[in-house]
């Protein structure tokens, strides 16, 4: 029934993507402003067809492929295990990308705002909750952090994904405080779930060295 509920609310949200771009389209510029930089500027054009086009057929790719790949992984067993995280986790993608798909759609319409800032509470939300997907996880092949000592050996994943789950959720904190202070937005979105990244890959290795002596 959870399962059916999310697959539910993902296809509502691919919906409501095509719905937005349908009615934004004759309101918007031939070429749509698509890319922003670390300032805030624009700094990336697509022709308003391939823009408006892009953000449900993306959520319609993402909502197909996060079905399929639990059903592809050798390890999709485990996967059941924490299905319901899993999922929740795939709604909160594509709720992400509906909000950005809003935004940029905002920015054309002509209202004036900094990108960065208004992203930043959306991506905080998606790194938080990636630690309470890591807490989650079971050993597979396609969510996590997936390096070759966690994949060999499942106390090596369980300590890794202990260990690095409230650190994301400590990321994802940082980030949605670029809202507040926009002259380091990039450097709070970016460099915080970099190095969570980084020492998740070397706490696994020295796990897995200490395990297997």
């Amino acid at each position: 029934m959870n399962l059916r509920r999310h697959y539910l609310a993902g296809i509502g949200l691919v919906a409501l993507s095509a719905v937005l771009s349908l009615l934004a389209y004759p309101e918007m510029p031939a070429e749509m402003a698509t890319h922003w930089n670390a300032a805030g500027e624009i700094d990336g054009q697509t022709p308003k067809l391939a823009a408006l086009a892009l953000f449900p057929g993306l959520s319609a790719f993402m909502l197909v492929l996060f079905a399929a790949l639990p059903r592809i992984d050798p390890l999709g067993e485990n996967v059941a295990q924490f299905r319901e995280q899993y999922d929740t986790f795939v709604v909160l993608l594509l709720a992400f990308l509906v909000y950005l798909h809003l935004l940029v759609v905002a920015a054309n319409a002509g209202y004036e705002f900094e990108m960065v800032q208004a992203l930043a509470p959306a991506v905080g939300a998606l790194y938080y909750y990636v630690g309470v997907l890591s807490a989650h996880a079971e050993r597979n092949w396609f969510v996590g952090i997936r390096t070759p000592w966690t994949i060999s050996s499942d106390e090596v994943w369980d300590r890794t994904h202990e260990r690095v789950a409230p650190l994301f959720k400590l990321a994802g904190v940082v980030a949605a405080l670029a809202a507040l202070v926009p002259a380091y937005a990039e450097a709070l979105l970016a460099a915080p779930v970099a190095a969570v990244a980084l020492y998740a890959t070397v706490y696994s290795y020295v796990e897995y060295r200490r395990v297997a002596a």
